[in-house]
Protein backbone atom coordinates (compact mmCIF):
# COMPACT_ATOMS: atom_id res chain seq x y z
CA UNK A 1 0.00 0.00 0.00
CA UNK A 2 2.92 1.91 0.88
CA UNK A 3 4.58 1.90 -2.79
CA UNK A 4 1.83 2.22 -4.65
CA UNK A 5 1.00 5.51 -2.67
CA UNK A 6 4.37 6.45 -2.75
CA UNK A 7 4.35 6.06 -6.67
CA UNK A 8 1.16 7.91 -7.24
CA UNK A 9 3.05 10.76 -5.61
CA UNK A 10 5.81 10.51 -7.75
CA UNK A 11 3.81 10.90 -11.01
CA UNK A 12 1.89 13.65 -9.48
CA UNK A 13 5.45 15.39 -8.78
CA UNK A 14 6.55 14.89 -12.41
CA UNK A 15 3.28 16.24 -14.03
CA UNK A 16 3.13 19.58 -16.05
CA UNK A 17 0.73 20.89 -13.50
CA UNK A 18 3.07 20.68 -10.19
CA UNK A 19 6.00 21.20 -12.74
CA UNK A 20 3.98 24.86 -13.30
CA UNK A 21 4.15 25.07 -9.48
CA UNK A 22 7.20 24.31 -8.88
CA UNK A 23 6.20 21.22 -7.59
CA UNK A 24 5.45 22.73 -4.15
CA UNK A 25 2.08 22.20 -3.92
CA UNK A 26 2.74 18.65 -4.58
CA UNK A 27 5.47 18.23 -2.53
CA UNK A 28 3.75 19.44 0.40
CA UNK A 29 0.83 16.69 -0.33
CA UNK A 30 4.00 13.97 0.09
CA UNK A 31 5.49 15.48 3.14
CA UNK A 32 2.08 15.59 4.69
CA UNK A 33 0.82 12.35 3.68
CA UNK A 34 3.95 10.78 4.97
CA UNK A 35 3.63 12.46 8.36
CA UNK A 36 -0.01 11.12 8.95
CA UNK A 37 0.38 7.61 7.45
CA UNK A 38 3.84 6.41 6.94
CA UNK A 39 6.41 7.29 9.60
CA UNK A 40 7.50 4.69 12.35
CA UNK A 41 6.53 6.26 16.06
CA UNK A 42 10.05 5.57 17.06
CA UNK A 43 12.90 2.89 16.23
CA UNK A 44 15.46 0.65 17.97
CA UNK A 45 19.19 1.51 17.26
CA UNK A 46 22.47 0.10 18.12
CA UNK A 47 25.26 1.84 19.35
CA UNK A 48 28.87 1.73 20.25
CA UNK A 49 29.87 0.58 23.46
CA UNK A 50 31.94 2.44 26.18
CA UNK A 51 35.06 2.05 27.20
CA UNK A 52 34.73 1.39 31.01
CA UNK A 53 37.14 2.44 34.70
CA UNK A 54 36.06 0.84 37.54
CA UNK A 55 32.71 -0.53 36.33
CA UNK A 56 31.01 -3.61 36.02
CA UNK A 57 28.91 -3.12 33.14
CA UNK A 58 28.48 0.30 31.06
CA UNK A 59 25.41 1.82 29.57
CA UNK A 60 23.41 -0.55 26.58
CA UNK A 61 24.78 -0.74 23.58
CA UNK A 62 20.59 -0.30 22.30
CA UNK A 63 18.39 2.27 22.74
CA UNK A 64 15.26 3.59 21.19
CA UNK A 65 14.72 7.08 19.97
CA UNK A 66 10.87 7.97 18.95
CA UNK A 67 10.15 10.16 16.17
CA UNK A 68 9.45 13.27 18.10
CA UNK A 69 12.86 13.16 20.13
CA UNK A 70 14.71 12.44 16.67
CA UNK A 71 13.22 15.89 15.23
CA UNK A 72 13.91 17.66 18.40
CA UNK A 73 17.38 16.78 18.00
CA UNK A 74 17.80 17.01 14.51
CA UNK A 75 16.82 20.50 15.26
CA UNK A 76 18.79 21.63 18.06
CA UNK A 77 21.60 20.38 16.34
CA UNK A 78 20.71 22.32 13.16
CA UNK A 79 20.15 25.29 15.02
CA UNK A 80 23.50 25.53 16.93
CA UNK A 81 25.30 24.24 13.83
CA UNK A 82 23.77 27.39 12.00
CA UNK A 83 24.28 29.41 15.12
CA UNK A 84 28.12 29.13 15.17
CA UNK A 85 28.42 29.93 11.20
CA UNK A 86 26.61 33.27 11.82
CA UNK A 87 29.07 33.92 14.69
CA UNK A 88 31.60 33.22 12.39
CA UNK A 89 30.28 35.64 9.80
CA UNK A 90 29.47 38.44 12.55
CA UNK A 91 32.96 38.35 13.99
CA UNK A 92 34.84 38.36 10.22
CA UNK A 93 32.62 41.06 9.79
CA UNK A 94 34.14 42.94 13.08
CA UNK A 95 30.38 42.74 14.69
CA UNK A 96 31.53 40.52 17.17
CA UNK A 97 34.41 41.35 18.91
CA UNK A 98 37.00 39.90 21.45
CA UNK A 99 37.71 36.09 22.45
CA UNK A 100 34.40 33.81 20.42
CA UNK A 101 35.32 29.97 20.95
CA UNK A 102 32.70 28.12 18.31
CA UNK A 103 31.14 24.72 19.39
CA UNK A 104 30.02 23.29 15.62
CA UNK A 105 31.44 19.61 15.46
CA UNK A 106 30.72 18.90 19.08
CA UNK A 107 26.63 19.65 18.62
CA UNK A 108 25.81 15.74 20.48
CA UNK A 109 27.88 16.39 23.28
CA UNK A 110 25.59 19.48 24.43
CA UNK A 111 22.10 17.82 23.12
CA UNK A 112 22.59 14.48 24.43
CA UNK A 113 23.79 15.56 27.81
CA UNK A 114 20.64 17.69 28.01
CA UNK A 115 18.15 14.79 26.63
CA UNK A 116 20.03 12.58 29.55
CA UNK A 117 19.32 15.23 32.94
CA UNK A 118 16.74 17.11 34.03
CA UNK A 119 15.67 21.06 34.07
CA UNK A 120 16.22 21.34 37.68
CA UNK A 121 20.19 19.95 37.03
CA UNK A 122 22.85 21.88 37.06
CA UNK A 123 25.28 22.60 34.50
CA UNK A 124 29.09 24.47 34.09
CA UNK A 125 31.65 24.31 31.37
CA UNK A 126 34.72 26.15 30.04
CA UNK A 127 34.48 29.20 27.44
CA UNK A 128 33.23 27.10 24.74
CA UNK A 129 29.89 27.34 25.82
CA UNK A 130 27.53 28.62 23.44
CA UNK A 131 25.62 25.23 22.61
CA UNK A 132 24.96 24.28 26.26
CA UNK A 133 23.48 27.77 26.94
CA UNK A 134 21.24 27.18 23.84
CA UNK A 135 20.06 23.79 25.55
CA UNK A 136 19.83 24.95 28.78
CA UNK A 137 17.03 27.08 27.63
CA UNK A 138 18.86 30.30 25.91
CA UNK A 139 17.16 32.10 22.55
CA UNK A 140 19.47 32.17 20.07
CA UNK A 141 18.69 36.05 19.75
CA UNK A 142 20.08 36.54 23.57
CA UNK A 143 23.25 34.38 22.62
CA UNK A 144 23.90 36.44 19.55
CA UNK A 145 23.06 39.73 21.22
CA UNK A 146 25.25 38.51 23.76
CA UNK A 147 28.24 38.35 21.74
CA UNK A 148 27.48 41.24 19.89
CA UNK A 149 27.39 43.21 23.05
CA UNK A 150 23.88 44.38 23.56
CA UNK A 151 21.72 45.16 25.72
CA UNK A 152 19.30 42.13 24.84
CA UNK A 153 21.78 39.46 25.46
CA UNK A 154 21.39 36.78 27.78
CA UNK A 155 24.10 38.89 29.96
CA UNK A 156 22.60 42.08 29.26
CA UNK A 157 25.57 42.59 26.89
CA UNK A 158 28.60 42.53 29.47
CA UNK A 159 29.74 38.45 29.48
CA UNK A 160 30.50 38.37 25.73
CA UNK A 161 31.30 34.38 24.51
CA UNK A 162 32.68 33.29 27.74
CA UNK A 163 29.95 34.86 29.62
CA UNK A 164 26.56 33.48 29.66
CA UNK A 165 24.38 31.97 32.04
CA UNK A 166 20.34 31.21 32.88
CA UNK A 167 18.65 29.51 35.71
CA UNK A 168 21.07 26.36 36.97
CA UNK A 169 23.15 27.20 34.10
CA UNK A 170 26.72 28.83 35.56
CA UNK A 171 28.69 29.90 32.10
CA UNK A 172 30.97 29.88 30.12
CA UNK A 173 34.27 30.18 31.92
CA UNK A 174 37.25 31.99 31.07
CA UNK A 175 39.87 30.37 33.29
CA UNK A 176 40.98 27.37 32.14
CA UNK A 177 39.74 24.83 34.54
CA UNK A 178 38.75 27.11 36.95
CA UNK A 179 34.89 26.00 37.03
CA UNK A 180 35.82 22.24 37.86
CA UNK A 181 36.09 23.15 41.49
CA UNK A 182 32.99 25.30 41.03
CA UNK A 183 30.99 22.12 40.33
CA UNK A 184 32.07 20.70 42.68
CA UNK A 185 30.84 23.20 45.09
CA UNK A 186 27.01 23.40 42.97
CA UNK A 187 27.30 19.10 43.88
CA UNK A 188 28.34 20.04 47.13
CA UNK A 189 24.93 22.28 47.23
CA UNK A 190 22.81 20.05 45.84
CA UNK A 191 23.69 17.08 48.44
CA UNK A 192 23.69 20.02 51.42
CA UNK A 193 19.96 20.62 50.57
CA UNK A 194 19.20 17.48 50.04
CA UNK A 195 17.90 17.83 46.13
CA UNK A 196 17.88 14.89 44.38
CA UNK A 197 20.04 17.09 41.55
CA UNK A 198 23.32 16.51 40.00
CA UNK A 199 25.78 18.90 38.39
CA UNK A 200 27.47 18.22 35.47
CA UNK A 201 31.43 19.93 35.12
CA UNK A 202 32.23 20.02 31.87
CA UNK A 203 36.29 20.84 30.79
CA UNK A 204 38.59 20.19 27.78
CA UNK A 205 40.93 17.73 27.50
CA UNK A 206 43.65 21.19 27.59
CA UNK A 207 42.54 21.07 30.76
CA UNK A 208 42.36 17.83 31.88
CA UNK A 209 45.84 18.23 33.62
CA UNK A 210 45.46 20.44 35.71
CA UNK A 211 46.26 20.36 39.75
CA UNK A 212 42.70 21.40 40.49
CA UNK A 213 40.92 18.85 38.96
CA UNK A 214 42.71 16.74 40.87
CA UNK A 215 42.22 18.30 43.97
CA UNK A 216 38.27 18.32 42.99
CA UNK A 217 37.98 14.87 42.27
CA UNK A 218 39.55 13.53 45.87
CA UNK A 219 37.35 15.95 47.73
CA UNK A 220 34.50 14.88 45.42
CA UNK A 221 35.05 11.17 45.93
CA UNK A 222 35.52 11.57 49.99
CA UNK A 223 32.48 13.69 50.26
CA UNK A 224 30.35 11.15 47.50
CA UNK A 225 29.29 14.60 45.61
CA UNK A 226 26.64 13.92 42.87
CA UNK A 227 29.03 15.15 40.69
CA UNK A 228 29.58 14.53 36.97
CA UNK A 229 33.19 15.22 35.92
CA UNK A 230 32.90 15.49 32.05
CA UNK A 231 36.22 15.78 29.69
CA UNK A 232 34.84 17.41 26.33
CA UNK A 233 37.78 15.51 24.66
CA UNK A 234 38.50 17.06 20.72
CA UNK A 235 41.68 16.30 20.46
CA UNK A 236 43.42 19.19 20.31
CA UNK A 237 44.21 21.68 23.30
CA UNK A 238 44.60 25.18 21.68
CA UNK A 239 47.09 23.82 19.08
CA UNK A 240 48.58 21.19 20.83
CA UNK A 241 46.97 17.73 20.01
CA UNK A 242 46.75 15.63 23.12
CA UNK A 243 49.35 13.04 22.37
CA UNK A 244 51.92 15.80 22.68
CA UNK A 245 49.96 17.42 25.66
CA UNK A 246 49.40 14.27 27.63
CA UNK A 247 51.16 11.10 29.29
CA UNK A 248 47.86 9.36 29.38
CA UNK A 249 44.70 10.43 26.75
CA UNK A 250 42.98 7.68 28.93
CA UNK A 251 40.62 10.55 30.24
CA UNK A 252 38.34 8.60 32.09
CA UNK A 253 40.77 6.83 33.82
CA UNK A 254 41.98 10.09 35.26
CA UNK A 255 39.85 9.88 38.55
CA UNK A 256 41.61 6.78 39.22
CA UNK A 257 39.32 5.90 42.80
CA UNK A 258 36.22 7.28 40.28
CA UNK A 259 34.28 4.78 38.17
CA UNK A 260 34.58 6.26 34.24
CA UNK A 261 33.35 5.88 30.95
CA UNK A 262 34.27 6.97 27.51
CA UNK A 263 32.15 7.81 25.13
CA UNK A 264 31.05 8.20 20.94
CA UNK A 265 31.16 12.08 21.69
CA UNK A 266 29.96 12.48 17.85
CA UNK A 267 26.68 10.39 18.43
CA UNK A 268 23.97 12.15 20.48
CA UNK A 269 22.16 8.63 21.02
CA UNK A 270 25.82 7.29 22.50
CA UNK A 271 26.12 10.65 24.77
CA UNK A 272 22.36 10.66 26.06
CA UNK A 273 22.60 6.76 27.21
CA UNK A 274 25.95 7.37 28.90
CA UNK A 275 24.63 10.51 30.06
CA UNK A 276 21.71 8.64 31.81
CA UNK A 277 23.69 5.93 33.36
CA UNK A 278 26.05 8.59 34.79
CA UNK A 279 22.95 10.48 36.14
CA UNK A 280 21.26 7.38 37.76
CA UNK A 281 25.17 6.43 39.54
CA UNK A 282 25.07 9.86 40.75
CA UNK A 283 21.89 10.11 41.98
CA UNK A 284 22.02 6.55 43.54
CA UNK A 285 24.58 8.16 46.25
CA UNK A 286 27.74 6.79 44.92
CA UNK A 287 29.69 9.84 44.24
CA UNK A 288 30.78 11.73 41.61
CA UNK A 289 32.04 9.28 37.92
CA UNK A 290 34.06 11.00 35.37
CA UNK A 291 32.81 11.11 31.23
CA UNK A 292 35.73 11.48 28.83
CA UNK A 293 33.32 12.28 25.38
CA UNK A 294 35.47 11.87 22.03
CA UNK A 295 34.51 14.28 20.22
CA UNK A 296 35.97 17.25 17.58
CA UNK A 297 35.64 20.79 16.77
CA UNK A 298 35.74 21.94 13.10
CA UNK A 299 36.67 25.57 14.09
CA UNK A 300 39.94 26.82 15.28
CA UNK A 301 40.54 27.10 19.01
CA UNK A 302 39.18 30.27 18.98
CA UNK A 303 38.45 32.88 16.07
CA UNK A 304 41.65 34.09 16.47
CA UNK A 305 43.02 30.11 15.11
CA UNK A 306 42.57 29.22 11.47
CA UNK A 307 42.40 25.66 12.79
CA UNK A 308 45.05 23.92 10.27
CA UNK A 309 48.44 24.96 11.18
CA UNK A 310 48.70 22.24 13.15
CA UNK A 311 46.04 19.93 11.21
CA UNK A 312 45.20 18.91 8.16
CA UNK A 313 42.17 20.26 5.85
CA UNK A 314 41.83 17.03 5.24
CA UNK A 315 41.89 15.58 8.64
CA UNK A 316 39.13 18.25 8.94
CA UNK A 317 37.08 16.88 5.51
CA UNK A 318 37.63 12.94 7.01
CA UNK A 319 35.62 13.88 10.43
CA UNK A 320 32.59 16.07 8.69
CA UNK A 321 32.37 12.78 5.42
CA UNK A 322 32.72 9.94 8.46
CA UNK A 323 31.49 11.24 11.70
CA UNK A 324 29.34 14.60 11.49
CA UNK A 325 26.89 14.04 14.32
CA UNK A 326 23.96 15.79 12.31
CA UNK A 327 25.08 13.76 9.40
CA UNK A 328 24.40 10.44 11.53
CA UNK A 329 21.61 11.50 12.83
CA UNK A 330 19.42 12.46 9.56
CA UNK A 331 20.86 9.33 7.95
CA UNK A 332 19.43 7.12 11.44
CA UNK A 333 16.04 8.92 10.84
CA UNK A 334 15.85 8.62 7.39
CA UNK A 335 16.95 5.22 6.78
CA UNK A 336 14.16 3.98 10.05
CA UNK A 337 11.83 5.73 8.58
CA UNK A 338 11.20 8.54 11.19
CA UNK A 339 11.54 11.44 9.04
CA UNK A 340 11.82 12.01 5.31
CA UNK A 341 14.59 14.20 3.66
CA UNK A 342 11.61 16.69 2.54
CA UNK A 343 10.40 17.52 6.22
CA UNK A 344 13.93 17.30 7.47
CA UNK A 345 15.10 20.12 4.80
CA UNK A 346 11.82 21.99 6.02
CA UNK A 347 13.19 21.88 9.53
CA UNK A 348 16.51 23.31 7.45
CA UNK A 349 14.52 26.18 6.15
CA UNK A 350 13.14 27.47 9.40
CA UNK A 351 16.17 26.94 11.22
CA UNK A 352 18.09 29.18 8.91
CA UNK A 353 15.28 31.51 9.19
CA UNK A 354 15.08 31.96 12.93
CA UNK A 355 19.05 32.72 12.65
CA UNK A 356 18.54 35.65 10.47
CA UNK A 357 16.26 37.37 12.53
CA UNK A 358 18.36 36.56 15.72
CA UNK A 359 20.95 37.56 14.11
CA UNK A 360 19.21 41.30 12.91
CA UNK A 361 18.33 41.89 16.35
CA UNK A 362 21.71 41.20 17.43
CA UNK A 363 23.24 43.91 15.08
CA UNK A 364 20.57 46.40 15.63
CA UNK A 365 19.71 46.30 19.71
CA UNK A 366 21.07 49.37 21.54
CA UNK A 367 24.33 48.48 23.54
CA UNK A 368 23.72 48.41 27.63
CA UNK A 369 24.28 52.05 28.90
CA UNK A 370 27.36 53.13 30.78
CA UNK A 371 25.02 53.61 34.04
CA UNK A 372 24.35 50.50 34.01
CA UNK A 373 28.20 49.66 33.64
CA UNK A 374 28.53 47.85 37.20
CA UNK A 375 24.89 46.52 37.33
CA UNK A 376 24.38 42.48 38.14
CA UNK A 377 27.19 42.25 39.91
CA UNK A 378 25.71 40.49 42.98
CA UNK A 379 21.73 38.13 42.72
CA UNK A 380 19.18 39.44 44.50
CA UNK A 381 21.05 42.51 46.92
CA UNK A 382 20.74 45.48 47.70
CA UNK A 383 21.79 48.35 45.47
CA UNK A 384 25.49 50.09 45.96
CA UNK A 385 28.03 51.91 44.60
CA UNK A 386 31.09 51.03 42.97
CA UNK A 387 34.26 53.17 42.51
CA UNK A 388 35.08 53.02 38.71
CA UNK A 389 38.80 53.76 37.08
CA UNK A 390 39.28 56.66 39.16
CA UNK A 391 38.21 57.37 42.73
CA UNK A 392 35.76 60.12 41.68
CA UNK A 393 33.72 58.29 39.48
CA UNK A 394 31.09 56.28 41.20
CA UNK A 395 28.87 54.21 39.42
CA UNK A 396 25.77 52.20 41.27
CA UNK A 397 25.12 48.64 41.20
CA UNK A 398 21.74 47.53 41.24
CA UNK A 399 20.64 43.06 40.86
Amino acid sequence: MRKMLLAVLSRVLQSPAAAAAGGKTASRVMVASRNYADFANEATFEIKKCDLHRLEEGPSTTTVMTREEGLQYYKTMQTIRRMELKSDQLYKQKIIRGFCHLYDGQEACCVGLEAAIKPTDHVITAYRAHGFTYTRGVPVREILAELTGRKGGCAKGKGGSMHMYTKNFYGGNGIVGAQVPLGAGVALACKYFGKNEICLTLYGDGAANQGQIFETYNMAALWKLPCIFICENNRYGMGTSVERAAASTEYYRRGDFIPGLRVDGMDVLCVREAGKFAAEYCRSGKGPIVMELQTYRYHGHSMSDPGISYRTREEIQEVRSKSDPITLLKDRMVNNNLASIEELKDIDVAVRKEIEEAAQFATTDPEPPLEELCNHIYFNEPPFEVRGANQWTRYKSAS
